[in-house]
């Protein structure tokens, strides 16, 4: 009779159970996941952007940007800290071994005040005035009044690319004013009609003024034609295998739609 019963029981409440247990399967796979991307401030802003846009495909996947710089990026991406490192700077060293992808490419612009005539600076005179050789705009042919020069924090992939492409074997003045983060080099020339820097294409607006270099003006069009010299890629790094979220992000990033999105942020896509 006890066994009658049990057996009873146990039918009544199988149902319930394979509900329970589908219930459970389900909530694994409606569990979110979380990416964290570090590294590259120049990065940071596209990839917040890009971020948003991949939460309305993958709604249970939190893509989490944080900055920290190209090096601080790499670091954390080569300690296995975070999914992927943003860089702006290309690899050297032991950091090649790394899973490197470029998502786009980018433009880093002198910038000056709009209140400033310039027209055109050439490599030369760049390398003079962040070498503090040439300080006063005199020289240039505006006012008798001093440069005041702004650059990027050591370890920016900014200012890497910066050193790599423009300055060469000649160091940048010490007493040069540093600043961390693009937004921050803009907001000095916009308010300082003495000042210039260096930033992101992808970040200048009307608050500064880009200067042609080498009569070439830094555009989207002048980079993909090979005019625009000064010219950077912007990197997502891996260690190992990534996670499956990690790659359904990357694979959004490099996808039509993620490439379009970069493009209308005036960076140029790996392809159209």
């Amino acid at each position: 009779m006890r066994i009658a019963i049990r057996s009873l029981l146990l039918l009544l409440l199988a149902p319930c159970l394979l509900a329970c247990n589908n219930q459970a399967q389900g909530a694994l796979k409606a569990r979110r996941t979380t990416v964290t991307v570090a590294g590259s401030t120049s990065v940071m802003p596209f990839s917040e952007k890009l971020a948003e846009h991949f939460r309305i495909e993958q709604p249970r996947i939190t893509v989490n940007v944080q900055g920290g710089g190209s090096s601080a990026g790499i670091q954390a991406c080569v300690n296995g800290t975070v999914d992927i490192g943003m860089s702006s700077r290309e690899l050297k060293g032991d950091e090649l071994a790394l899973g490197r992808t470029v998502i786009c490419h980018d433009g880093i612009a002198l910038v000056v005040n709009p209140a400033n005539p310039i027209k055109n600076l050439t490599l030369e005179e760049i390398r003079a005035v962040y070498s503090g050789r040439l300080k006063n705009w005199k020289a240039l042919g505006w006012i008798d009044r001093n440069i005041d020069a702004v650059t990027r924090e050591e370890g920016s992939g900014t200012r890497g690319a910066f050193e790599e492409l423009v300055m060469g074997k000649t160091g940048i003045d010490d007493s040069t004013m540093v600043q961390d983060s693009n937004g921050s080099v803009k907001e000095v020339v916009a308010t300082d009609p003495y000042a210039i820097g260096y930033i992101s294409l992808g970040v200048v607006d009307s608050k500064v003024k880009a200067v042609p270099v080498e009569n070439v003006e830094p555009t989207a069009a002048n980079i993909k034609a090979g005019k625009y010299r000064i010219v950077r890629p912007f990197l997502y790094l891996t260690n190992g295998e990534p996670s499956e979220a990690a790659r359904l992000f990357m694979a959004y990033v490099l996808s039509k739609d993620g490439q379009q999105i970069l493009k209308k942020e005036g960076l140029i896509p790996v392809h159209e």
